[in-house]
């Protein structure tokens, strides 16, 4: 076999289809975020995709906790967290992060998505005949962890809690099953009807696994995400979290019962055998983590810029997926179209927005994803909202009616 010559082929496969990815190189300027130098394009720019939601990468109490621990006890944890690796900046951000989901432990992994392969692929693995009830646009490291267990799985119709309850109500009633869905599905931005899905797992004897990724931090009185925000944070058995977007940091987590944690910690490849997460980037989370439960502040600008850019897309006619969440997906359903556009915007006038082409979303529904956040001006809106408008014009793609003048 020819193996250059098959890497290549795939390559300029993807290539010719829209859907190759290209990396722009990217250096964020501290205390100036959005703004960011593109070393392998235009120089500065603004980016418009960010997962730092709240721009809490760049807050100096997070800042200053990172210098202080890296002060105190040097770069990396010394090992795994069964060998050398468990420090007390661990152990602290693990209380944090209980506390903030209302449960009685935290579990620390490297990334969101090794939490939820982690946990779910030791759960419906361990646990005899479990069955594993999975959202049908459920995250990829939710699918890999469910496929990685070798558990039954049954897919059921996005949010679609009629379809739920006839493949819950179809299982043998005295099974164990696990419903795993998330709560803001990141690509359209919409959110999981969370109560009715407890109450079928009440009604089924099913336990619960609620990926938060990106709802903590944003939502909710002290940032504990969209379960906090409609009190059912009690009601679910599992919440799995990250670090890494409106935390601003990095690393993923869980946070259910003392037993089920221990379980996890116990019997999870993902945890047992990887390198903990330098004490550094722990404290940095604690840090931010504690200042999300106590200030709105940041929540509340976010919100407050997401409305305006939405209606400054509604007057100029894009289109964009309505939803009640922070993720704006204005929809181009074109893979060439949307990489173009893409890459006009970075070329010409220093806005980066990567496009999401398939196979992270079904082909014919590529999109640009804006985040909007409380660092963004309003002169970045408008910025923004001029060149996009100007590109669709140019590729002449369908809008909206436009917003009354």
């Amino acid at each position: 076999m020819n193996y250059t010559y098959f890497f290549r082929s795939a390559l300029d496969t993807l290539r010719d289809s829209g859907n190759y990815r290209d990396f722009a190189e990217l250096e964020r300027h501290r205390g100036a975020f959005p703004a960011a130098t593109c070393h392998n394009g235009p120089g500065k720019v603004t980016i418009w995709c960010s997962n730092d939601y709240l721009g809490m990468g760049q807050h100096p109490v997070v800042l200053d906790a990172m210098h202080e621990a890296l002060d105190r006890t040097g770069a990396g944890a010394g090992g795994t967290r069964n060998i050398s690796g468990t420090t007390r900046d661990h152990v602290l951000l693990e209380a944090e992060l209980a506390d903030l989901h209302g449960k009685e432990a935290a579990l620390l992994f490297t990334s969101g998505y090794v939490s939820n392969w982690a946990a779910l692929g030791t759960l419906a693995s361990r646990i005899p005949g479990c069955i594993v009830l999975s959202d049908e646009l459920n995250h990829a490291s939710m699918i890999e962890g469910i496929r990685h267990s070798r558990a039954h799985k049954v897919i059921w119709k996005h949010n679609d809690v009629a379809d739920l309850e006839a493949k819950l109500a179809a299982l043998p009633a005295n099974a164990p099953k696990l419903i795993a869905f998330e709560s803001v599905y990141s690509m359209d931005g919409d959110i999981a009807p969370i109560a009715k899905i407890c109450d079928l797992a009440d009604r089924y004897n099913a336990m619960t696994y609620l990926d938060e990724v990106h709802a903590v931090g944003l939502y909710g009185p002290r940032g504990g995400g969209v379960a906090e925000r409609e009190g059912l944070m009690d009601r679910l058995t599992v919440i799995e979290g990250t670090l890494g977007k409106a935390f601003g940091i990095m690393g993923g987590y869980i946070a259910a019962s003392a037993e089920l944690c221990d379980f996890v910690r116990s019997f999870a490849s993902g945890f047992i055998f990887t390198t903990a997460l330098p004490p550094a980037v722990a404290a940095g989370a604690v840090a931010s983590i504690r200042h999300l439960k106590q200030s709105t502040t940041e929540r509340a600008a976010q919100q407050a810029r997401v409305a305006q850019v939405r209606a400054r897309l509604d007057k100029i006619g894009l289109p964009h997926i309505d939803n009640l969440s922070h993720i704006i997906p204005v929809m181009v359903a074109d893979p060439v179209k949307c990489k173009f556009i893409s890459d006009t915007l970075l070329r010409d006038h220093g806005i980066y927005i990567q496009p999401i082409n398939y196979p992270t979303v079904p082909a014919g529904t590529e999109r640009l994803r804006i985040t909007p956040s409380p660092v963004h001006s309003e002169a970045d809106v408008e910025r923004l909202v001029a060149a996009l408008e100007e590109l669709w014009t140019k590729c002449q793609l369908a809008r909206r009616p436009m917003a009354a003048q």
